[in-house]
């Protein structure tokens, strides 16, 4: 009994490790590598995501959201945006 014990751990890190690793990439075509792909990618602006629609919305735009009347504006860092409710 002891023996299989002791390899339970090891098995259960075994099988962990093996579903977190990802296969690696591989090239379908013998092409060069374009300048476009090695080109960074652009940075996205900020936006909101609008559970009610399923879909995100642009800085500025407005919603009612559940009732409330809200509208996306950017973070104080300006990385990211939130719905704030409107200011009276």
């Amino acid at each position: 009994m002891r023996p299989i014990l002791t390899a339970l751990p090891f098995a259960l890190a075994l099988s962990l490790a093996a579903c977190s690793s990802q296969p690696p990439a591989t090239q379908t075509s013998n092409a060069p590598a374009t300048t476009a792909s090695a080109a960074p990618a652009a940075t996205k602006a900020p936006q909101c995501w609008n559970g009610d629609r399923g879909l995100f919305m642009e800085v500025g735009s407005t919603a009612v959201i559940s009732g409330v009347e809200v509208s996306c504006e950017k973070t104080s860092d300006g990385k990211n945006a939130q719905w704030m409710g409107k200011k009276h």
